[in-house]
């Protein structure tokens, strides 16, 4: 048993690192997706079956489940992703980065609020709405909007702004016509610095999931 768990993991792990190589997002996706059914087909098929070849079996269908799977998954965010860049082009406030199929919307605070403030300005809505917009065309992901702030003032208070922050960021979104239950709302205060300098340490993102 411990030697067909091998075997197995050894092939899930080489469909995924052989994908991976060199690999489009599509072909990550697709490599991530073999991996993980090629694993999860060899236990389901070790269940069932009990024996070496049930296992094979198994893991040949996650194997081919998986990886279409992950290929379409893959291409959903491609898709998502052209349209936030195509969105934000021209804005000042925001970036788009991708870690594999998670895609991560960053909005400078400066840019959304005043200083010590957790209202939106007036140009801060509409460029939240240029990412709803493409939100609601892609219903299928789940959203995280996380507030941050730099170390100036107490943690307590800088925890509590930025909750509001947070929260402010997805009042718009769901006013904008997201789907509330979609989206979870984060502070994270002073405690996730990026940079020694304060301005890009106040920031809201907004991290988009696939489901």
């Amino acid at each position: 048993m411990k030697k067909i768990k091998l075997i197995i993991t050894i092939f899930a792990m080489s469909i995924y690192l052989f994908a991976c190589a060199g690999a489009s997002t599509k072909q990550k996706g697709t490599g991530m997706g073999a991996a993980i059914g090629a694993a999860s087909g060899a236990i389901l098929g070790q269940i069932i079956g009990k024996d070496t070849e049930a296992t094979l079996v198994g893991a040949a269908i996650g194997t081919a489940i998986g990886g279409a799977t992950g290929y379409a998954v893959g291409s959903y965010m491609d898709k998502q992703e052209k349209e936030l860049n195509a969105a934000l082009a021209d804005s000042e406030a925001a970036s788009i980065k991708r870690t594999q199929d998670v895609l991560i919307a960053t909005f400078k605070s400066a840019l959304l609020f005043d200083f010590d403030s957790f209202l939106l300005k007036p140009g801060a809505n509409a460029e939240i709405s240029k990412v709803a917009n493409v939100l609601i065309k892609y219903p299928n992901t789940l959203i995280d909007v996380e507030g941050h702030t730099d170390s100036r003032g107490s943690e307590t208070y800088n925890q509590t702004l930025s909750e509001k922050r947070a929260k402010a960021v997805k009042d718009i979104l769901v006013q904008r016509g997201v789907a509330s239950n979609r989206i979870q709302i984060y502070g994270y205060g002073e405690s996730q610095p990026i940079s020694s300098e304060d301005a890009l340490n106040r920031r809201v993102t907004i991290i988009i999931k696939p489901i």
